[in-house]
């Protein structure tokens, strides 16, 4: 007889209840198998996009460009200028000033390249005079080593003209990129604002105000951000530039005009495009000339990373630091330059709208500029208090 009391069963006797398994382990396992799946489907993702990355690196660069070129031809359809012919102005010009600036470098490199050849020659009978002078080298070993080099570049020949190959493939894909960047990006600029209608038609009709500004302020985010990123690529061709013709470094021009194009690579690109300053200039000047090159390009990078950083991309995308770098060094193994160039934009576009859709209550698209006002990029990160009690926060 149990008295009328319910007899006490074990945990293993009800094989509906959960008790027995410790609530932290029941908590952790439920993170466990989420976090996987969202991996899982980052992983499908990122795959994909390798697959189809001749079309989203294209399309991403288009995107650029167009967040570069939108407000020009906006100005110019504000004045009642047909959009149409708005973007091919701007498009012609834009096209037009960057050609420009590759062909002025590639022009005074070629020219500028029998005077490097020079200075080269000079510069390596000075290093094989110091090997035998002061590190009492013999003629005959220094002949070895070149002849072991000739050497080896004739036996891996065969490599190296299967590399030539591939590059010259190579090449013929980034044509084609290129032009396809141009035709995404006349259809961006003449026709976003449809395109990106036709897009929201895909959103849940309870939730598309909301998508739609979550895109328009992560697309004035991107606004921002190229902004920034060009002002800060002046500076730093600027400073470069002027510390490398005060050096008299030949080709100071057109080694800032490359840093200023390669700073919209950030942190990489002026770095990069630094370094091949200074080599120019240990290859022509000596080691002393060199040193205070690298004195100069350093000095550059610490008023960029500590000053126009925080001051210009911090405004305009409000990234820390260690963002930057790290979704550059992230881009850089996924997808290499291309990776590290579209890397930080993304991170923008993706932090302006995930914000928009975490505190935007009732949005309305029509309330976000996203050409002319650069306080639309980012959403405030507090819902603003209510002037009255019981007036509901909108």
């Amino acid at each position: 007889m149990n008295n009328g009391q319910r007899p006490v069963s074990s945990p293993s006797e009800d094989p509906g209840s959960s008790a027995a398994v410790p609530r932290g382990l029941r908590v952790s396992a439920a993170y466990a198998w989420r976090f996987l799946l969202v991996i899982a489907a980052l992983y499908v993702i990122i795959w994909l996009i390798g697959k189809l990355s001749v079309v989203v690196i294209p399309v991403s660069i288009a995107l650029l460009i167009s967040a570069l070129l939108a407000p020009a031809v906006g100005r110019l359809v504000d004045v009642k200028v047909p959009r149409g012919l708005a973007t091919a102005i701007v498009l012609v010009g834009g096209l037009a000033v960057l050609g420009g600036l590759l062909t002025f470098v590639i022009i005074q490199f070629t020219d500028g390249l029998p005077q490097l050849q020079t200075q080269l020659n000079n510069s390596l009978s000075q290093v094989r005079d110091w090997l035998i002078n002061d590190l009492h080298l013999r003629q005959e070993q220094i002949q070895q080593f070149i002849d072991n080099a000739i050497g080896y570049l004739q036996s891996h020949q065969a490599a190296i003209t299967t590399n030539a190959l591939t590059t010259a493939g190579t090449i013929g894909e980034i044509l084609t990129g290129m032009l396809l960047t141009l035709f995404v990006t006349i259809f961006f600029l003449a026709g976003g604002e449809q395109i990106w209608g036709f897009l929201m038609r895909g959103a849940p009709r309870a939730i598309r105000n909301r998508v739609d500004v979550a895109g328009r302020r992560g697309f004035a985010s991107l606004v921002a951000y190229v902004r920034a990123t060009a002002a800060v690529a002046v500076v730093d061709a600027t400073g470069i530039g002027i510390g490398l013709w005060i050096l008299q470094v030949p080709l100071a021009v057109p080694l800032a005009t490359l840093v200023f194009l390669g700073a919209f690579i950030p942190i990489l690109g002026a770095f990069v495009t630094g370094a091949i300053a200074v080599l120019i200039a240990l290859v022509t000047k000596g080691f002393i000339t060199a040193l205070i090159a690298l004195g100069v390009v350093i000095l550059v990078m610490q008023l960029e990373s500590h000053i126009l950083q925080p001051l210009l991309l911090g405004r305009a995308v409000k990234l820390h630091p260690l963002a930057v770098v790290l979704s550059i060094a992230a881009g850089l193994v996924v997808a290499g330059i291309a990776g590290a160039l579209l890397a930080v934009p993304l991170l923008a576009v993706l932090n302006s709208g995930i914000k928009s859709l975490v505190h935007e209550k009732d949005p309305h698209p029509e309330d976000v500029d996203v050409l002319h006002d650069q306080a639309a990029a980012q959403p405030d990160d507090e819902e603003p208090e209510a002037k009255e009690e019981g007036t509901e926060v909108r």
